[in-house]
């Protein structure tokens, strides 16, 4: 099992502004963006911990907890046991402290 880059394991809030073609961008939570009516984002936990944090109410992200699972230290595998939210298949494109680029392989949002 390969190792995944330390810099994973933090807060991620979208910045939607840096989206590519099929890849989705993100910026540590307090990283100064441009307004906008929410921001989605997520947190992967060294322990397996996955929090999804879509928009909600009010704009304000809301949380989903489930799980992430990697083999290869290049794509996650998140699953959301005892709720409707599917799981997904995250490829990590580039990760530095910075930001986070992934790819989402099974089609669903990210």
């Amino acid at each position: 099992m390969s190792e995944l880059p330390s810099e994973l394991f933090r807060r991620w809030v979208h910045s939607y502004e840096e989206d590519a073609e099929g890849v989705t961008a993100y910026r540590p939570a307090g990283h100064p963006l441009p307004p906008a009516r929410g921001r989605r984002g997520m947190e992967i936990v060294p322990d397996g911990t996955f929090v999804d944090r879509p928009i909600g109410s009010r704009d304000v992200p809301g949380e989903v907890v489930g799980r992430w699972a990697s083999e290869d230290g290049r794509t996650l595998v998140v699953s959301f046991p005892g709720t409707d939210r599917p799981g997904r298949s995250l490829e990590i494109v580039h990760c530095d402290k910075d930001v986070l680029k992934v790819r989402v392989m099974d089609g669903t949002q990210c």
